[in-house]
């Protein structure tokens, strides 16, 4: 007997598409019978099909198309999803992204649509797209609203840690070092920076421990900048240009992620790694990072945590002399990176 079908619609970025992971994980336990779809940005198809339960990830070119709208391939692709997504009847259709692109890809497949109401979904018009829009508290993290959504679909209870339930490859890139920890310092966004001289004090006292740290970098600025920290770092490599498949292997055998708000730390949770997530501009509360005690949030909001807290809290360095008056090494961010 056919199962039940599936299609769960979670786009793009990244780091909004890993934290969809754990509602795939919690639905196969409850309903083992279903058999599970999901239309995401071509960019992450392939990091989509490391979790053994999906059965099809439908890449959607809509990215591309923005940046390339003459790209006679981008519309051929655009066509090709389109296809893929009316192919099968769907007994059930779950925007967990709740926006206006994310409702009109969920209007493109046949069956039952369900997203946030107006209230809870990211662009309250998404929520007109639904034959059933349901309330989801938005000052939860973002990881649990999509399990609570799924859940409440399905009709049952959220009452576990998250499973990101995806498998890397077994074993890490062949130009790894043995030990070594990922230093993400690329964000897109220059005031979610930790600044380079903090990441070099960093790879200087944990080369003391043995650890090489390896800076890798997507397009040519990131590319720059971790080639500038990796010159100033004892023992220090600049990765290769990689695939997510192969960062997730880069990522999976690391003795410990270090990085900023971008979605690769949360990649390094998925793949329960420990990992250690730098907030200098954003409420780690609501999309830090979240996986159980292996995933430890410093900063937040306005604030700088320091090379020192950042050691400790990697389980190196001493402890810190008391300061009754002190509640935090973070410094305020300083809008001028040169000074100081």
């Amino acid at each position: 007997m056919a199962g039940t079908r599936v299609l769960f619609v979670k786009l793009s970025s990244l780091g909004d598409v890993i934290h969809h992971l754990p509602a795939v994980t919690d639905l196969c336990a409850r309903r083992p019978e279903v058999r599970i779809h999901w239309a995401v940005e071509e960019a992450y198809a392939d990091l989509v099909r490391l979790h053994p339960a999906i059965e099809q990830a439908i890449a959607v070119p809509l990215r591309r198309i923005r940046s390339h709208l003459a790209s006679r391939s981008a519309w051929h692709d655009l066509s090709a999803a389109r296809r893929n997504l009316g192919r099968h009847p769907y007994d059930y259709v779950i925007d967990t992204q709740g926006l206006l692109k994310s409702a009109l890809v969920a209007r493109l497949a046949h069956g039952a649509r369900f997203g946030f109401d107006r209230a809870s979904a990211r662009e309250k018009i998404a929520a007109r797209f639904y034959d059933q829009a349901l309330p989801v508290a938005r000052d939860q993290h973002a990881v649990e609203r999509n399990r609570r959504l799924v859940a409440d679909v399905f009709g049952y209870e959220v009452d576990t840690l998250p499973d990101y339930g995806i498998a890397p490859p077994p074993s890490a890139p062949s130009w790894a070092p043995p030990r070594y920890y990922v230093a993400l310092h690329a964000t897109s966004r220059a005031d979610k920076h930790w600044p380079e001289a903090h990441w070099i004090e960093l790879a200087k006292r944990l080369a003391a421990q043995g650890l090489v740290a390896v800076y890798p970098g997507g397009s040519a600025a990131e590319r720059n900048a971790a080639a500038r920290l990796a010159q100033q770092s004892p023992g220090a490599m600049l990765a290769p240009p990689m695939s997510l498949v192969e960062a997730a292997a880069l990522l999976s055998q690391a003795d410990g992620v270090v990085g900023v708000d971008t979605g690769l730390t949360h990649l390094a949770v998925a793949l329960d790694v420990p990992t250690l997530g730098i907030y200098t501009a954003t409420d780690p509360a609501l999309t830090g990072l979240h996986g159980g005690p292996k995933a430890v949030n410093l900063g937040g909001k306005g604030l700088v945590p320091s090379v020192d807290e950042v050691e400790r809290a990697l389980g190196y360095g001493s402890a810190p002399e008391a300061e009754p008056e002190a509640s935090s090494e973070s410094a305020p961010v300083d809008p001028d990176p040169a000074a100081g």
